[in-house]
Parts: C-alpha cells; structure tokens; sequence
C-alpha cells in the first residue's frame, strides 16, 4: 500500500486544519514572535534607539540582577506563596469534586457547582475590593468581632497573617472551577466498579479511596506537573490587589517587581532579565516533575 502523503491528509481533513489556523496563528503571534524581545536582558536597551540599535551589555544586567538583595527577596516570597499554594489549593478542588460527585440529588449538586464556580468569574481587581472590606482593620469582619467584644485581627496588616488570608483567599477564587476537570474525569470512571464494589460490602469512603481517586489519578498528576511547573511563575493581579506597604517584606513578588522595575522605572533590561530568568527556571521544574512522574511509572505530559 502506497504511503499517503501530508496533501492527501489535508484535503481528507480540510476543514479540521483549517480550524487549528487560528489557534496557531495566535500562539506565533502572542508567543513566538515576542521572544525577540528577549534579548533585551542581554542590552543596554533604549526605547530610542530600539532592540537592535542598543549595545550589548556582557551580561551586566543579570550580574545587577543576582547581586540585588531585593531580587532574591521576591524569589523566596514567590516560591513560599506557590508552595503553599500547591500544599493547600491543590487538594482543595480534588476534595470538593468528590463530595459533589458524592451528592445525590441532582438539583442541590447544579447549584452547589453555580455557587462554587462563580467566584472564577469575578477579577482581582473586585476580589481585591471585597478582600479590603472584609478584612481590613476597618472593615466588616473587624467590627463584627469588636461588636462581640473581642479585639480586631491584623488580616492584612500583619506579614503573617496576610499570607493566610492570600492563600485562603486563592482558595475560594479557584478551588470550584478546578473541580471540572476532576468530575469529567470521575465520569469516565465504569460504573460497574463501584457496583461490584458495593457487592463485596465496600462504604462510600472504601469506594472513594480504592476506585475514585485511583481513576483520577492520571488527571491529578498531570496538573500536579502544570502545578509544579509554575512553581516560579505568579499572576500580579492577585497579589497587586491584596497587598499594601505594611506587608512588602512577603507580599513583593517577582510579577509585582518586574512590574515595579522594569515598567516604573523604566529599566526594561532588568525586568527582561528577571522574565527571563523566572521562564527559564519554570522550564528546569516542568521537565524535572515530568521525568520524576515517568520514572514513578506515571504517565506525563509527554
């Protein structure tokens, strides 16, 4: 049998081809084509004289950049902030697909997934408004504890307590929109498993811990991987609208600093340079989690 050629597959399957046109071209646009920007870290760039007309620096950005107490600063708040939130967002949307795959009535199940999803939908920008309300020295939470005699809690005021209320917080924004993958991977689960489970005189627990979670846990490495992949990596948003000067010493992250340095102050290179850097070391944790998942004789992203 002749072997068909790539012509052959694209006419058969023209119009699937035709609908990866876009993605594609987004992902050149937006991703690709950007990373000529990088070697800006490796210039003394000025807006002026462009990308290309700038000098070359030999490397003096990053040795400003791994001698500034600040950098290694915001390091270690990314990485405290992201490992607590592996330690505890991971298992939150993990928990909470089960208790709702658990549920029995169908109607409390829609609704309890409407409430639980909602939160996704909302911005930092307004989460950061109703986190300021709640918990500020000032605000609601505060006045209902001072009203029943007790003594205001410094939620976002104290270094320590503001990392609970930022994880707590992260929490509640994604944990519900987490647990689609988990129930679409719950119902991929035979059900004939569960029923001769029952058989053998299993309870619910016994069915979860021997049938539920093993038949998620091809999806619960993967994102574990993703997870651990983005250890370095930090949206701004969530921490630009939550933390105030009062708790810099934590709440300075390298999204924020990159923000601060390389767009306020204008010194592009730099904040090139710490992009670069944060990219490069999300690459080095993704490729170790996954050959660390493989070898463990789980199947990982590639």
């Amino acid at each position: 049998m002749a072997k068909k050629g790539i012509i052959h597959y694209i006419k058969h399957d023209f119009l699937l081809y035709l609908m990866l046109v876009i993605p594609v071209a987004y992902i050149l646009i937006f991703k690709y084509a950007p990373m000529y920007g990088i070697q800006i870290a490796f210039k003394d760039y000025n807006i002026f004289k462009g990308i290309n007309s700038s000098p070359w620096n030999d490397f003096e950005t990053f040795k400003q950049v791994f001698s500034s107490k600040q950098f290694f600063q915001v390091v270690r708040n990314t990485l405290v902030l992201n490992g607590l939130d592996l330690i505890v967002g991971f298992p939150a949307p993990i928990l909470l697909a089960i208790l709702l795959n658990e549920l029995v009535s169908t109607k409390f199940k829609k609704a309890s997934q409407t409430i639980l999803y909602l939160p996704h939908f909302l911005s930092w920008v307004i989460i950061g408004g109703i986190v300021a309300q709640l918990f500020s020295p000032t605000g609601m939470l505060n006045a209902l504890i001072a009203d029943m005699g007790g003594h205001g809690f410094p939620f976002l005021t104290d270094k320590y307590a503001w990392v609970g209320t930022y994880i707590l917080v992260g929490v509640w924004q994604n944990a519900g929109w987490g647990t689609i993958l988990y129930l679409a991977a719950m119902t991929g689960i035979d059900n004939q498993l569960y029923e001769a489970a029952e058989a053998d005189g299993a309870g619910r627990f016994k069915k979860i811990w021997h049938i539920t979670l093993p038949g998620i846990r091809p999806t619960i490495v993967i994102l574990m991987i993703l997870q651990l992949g983005n250890i370095m990596a930090i949206n701004f948003d969530r921490p630009f609208n939550i933390q105030n000067n009062l708790v810099m010493d934590f709440g300075d992250v390298i999204s924020t600093y990159v923000y601060r340095v390389g767009i306020q102050s204008a010194d592009f290179s730099l904040g090139t340079a710490v992009g670069l850097f944060q990219s490069v070391i999300c690459l080095i944790f993704l490729v170790s989690s996954n050959y660390i998942s493989r070898k463990l004789g789980d199947d990982g992203i590639w």
